[in-house]
């Protein structure tokens, strides 16, 4: 598969063919890709042992429709510092550690934590490593059988009129309503409420007026201003979504 291409379900699944690998790892927005296309790329998806998920937080209703079109996945959580996943369906490996600060921020220790990063480094890169693991720029959440919940990073956590707005929260109601296949909610500059929140959809049919009025009573404030109707999302390195070229399409600057 040439990445210089981009991901493409049918390269995906002629590759998943000539590998005859046991596992392959994927971000939401591959695997939903994946099953929209479905025929071989889904029967693909089904012939590994596991199917890998990570790199950004995935929406409830994929995961559920992944399963229910019996695709083995397993949801996982970590990074570079943390020598790859290290939290499988919301379960810490053995040795690992995971715990909540005050601010929902997600601190991971045990074996597989680096001891630093090499080199000329940020004090607050160094202040992240310490005695009782990595903090990570990421917010989580205790679901009620004690699993861990990524919310999404806490950079991109938007501020609109003092109240804090996380995407994930936003995107997921949005995901939640009929037609509505992928989503992508950001924050850009507001002269009166400092930013005001945005969103970004893919589907069939939709209404970007109904879907404010849809997602509005859950929503409050979150509740995204405007909402574009794209054909599809823009992406950055291996399928996530690229926050800063959604801004720019709002009319925003890559950080609010």
């Amino acid at each position: 598969m040439d990445l210089r291409e981009g991901f493409r379900p049918e390269a995906f699944a002629e590759a998943a063919v000539r590998s005859g690998a046991a596992y392959t790892s994927l971000v939401p927005t591959q695997l939903l890709r994946l099953l929209d296309a479905g025929g071989p790329s889904l029967e693909a998806l089904r012939t590994f042992t596991a199917v890998l998920l990570g790199g950004a937080a995935a929406d409830p209703s994929v995961l559920e429709r992944a399963r229910a079109a019996d695709v083995p996945l397993v949801t996982t959580y970590g990074m570079s510092e943390t020598c790859g996943g290290c939290v499988y369906d919301g379960r810490p490996l053995d040795g690992v550690t995971v715990t909540l600060e005050e601010d929902g921020r997600i601190r991971l220790g045990g074996a597989t934590v680096a001891a630093g990063y090499r080199g000329a480094v940020s004090e607050a890169d160094r202040a992240a490593f310490a005695e009782d693991g990595f903090r990570t720029h990421d917010l989580g959440a205790w679901s009620a059988d004690g699993r861990l919940e990524v919310l999404g990073r806490a950079d991109d956590v938007i501020v609109t009129g003092g109240e804090k707005v996380a995407p994930a929260t936003v995107e997921r109601a949005l995901l939640a309503q009929a037609g509505v296949r992928e989503a992508c909610v950001v924050g850009v500059p507001d002269p009166e409420w400092g930013s005001r929140v945005v969103a970004a959809v893919v589907g069939e049919g939709l209404d970007p007026d109904a879907l404010r009025a849809a997602v509005a009573p859950g929503l409050g404030r979150a509740t995204p201003r405007s909402v574009a109707v794209l054909d599809a999302l823009p992406l950055r390195g291996i399928g996530k979504p690229d926050r800063s070229a959604v801004r720019a399409h709002f009319g925003g600057s890559e950080r609010t």
